[in-house]
């Protein structure tokens, strides 16, 4: 369980402007245990719905679609405003491997089966890239045994406030303030001292996570949305890693 808690690689601790911080205080023992499973919980569930609003000068990106968390592959489509509207389409990603498929039209929701052809492929950066730092903090999002609770507290672990996320009450809370030790803690970095954010419901569901990226001022915001998981298929030539 030890050895668990430090591949917790989210950046906690800190303060930002997005919380009660009059409220902030350190987790009780049914709170910590819920931070403690909520990982594990998106890992036993198979995947989750995800839409994941990436900060950008450019004008910004969301990606709305699907995590398979005991494949580690995500898949979905990217639309952007501004600038980024260059990177509508659709997109499928790994914690190595990034694959985009232009589309001038892209659709709501991305077809079950991906297309057979015109993928561009590209190693996942691990820094200088927010939407990169996005799509790898998603999958990590997800963890085959839950972390340890009694460290939690100890590493940053704290209550900031309460929520509703569409209809559900929420507890908000920060993650442990450690880095990952797999080589990614470059792009995973918080900016400003910002907190990394969990919304998470009374039996552990992980409901929006909010985090900084290196690369960015404004913070990556994760929902897990209500609709439907649609489990994910890899597109030509991608491995999953389950």
């Amino acid at each position: 369980m030890a050895a668990a808690a430090t591949t917790f690689f989210l950046i906690g601790g800190g303060t930002d402007s997005g919380g009660d911080s009059a409220a902030r205080r350190t987790l009780t023992s049914d709170e910590a245990n819920r931070l403690a499973i909520t990982r594990f919980l998106n890992y036993q569930a198979g995947g989750r719905a995800v839409t994941i609003t990436v900060p950008s000068a450019a004008g910004g990106l969301v990606v709305t679609g699907s995590v398979d968390y005991r494949a580690g592959i995500g898949y979905g489509v990217v639309r952007g405003a501004g600038r980024d509207t260059s990177s509508d389409g659709l997109i499928q990603w790994t914690a190595a491997t990034v694959l985009v498929h232009p589309m001038t039209d892209a659709p709501a929701t991305a077809p079950p089966a991906p297309p057979a052809s015109g993928w561009y492929r590209r190693p996942l950066q691990k820094s200088g890239s927010a939407l990169d730092s996005s799509l790898a903090i998603v999958l990590g999002l997800g963890s085959d045994r839950p972390d340890n609770a009694e460290l939690l507290p100890q590493n940053g672990g704290a209550l900031v406030g309460k929520d509703r996320v569409r209809g559900h009450s929420v507890d908000v809370m920060t993650g442990p303030n450690v880095r990952a030790n797999d080589g990614t803690s470059s792009a995973l970095g918080s900016n400003s001292g910002s907190a990394v954010r969990y919304w998470i419901g009374g039996d552990g569901t992980m409901y929006r996570v909010r985090a900084g990226v290196a690369s960015e001022s404004q913070p990556v915001v994760i929902d897990f949305d209500d609709r439907k998981y649609v489990p994910v298929r890899a597109a030509p030539g991608v491995t999953p890693a389950g």
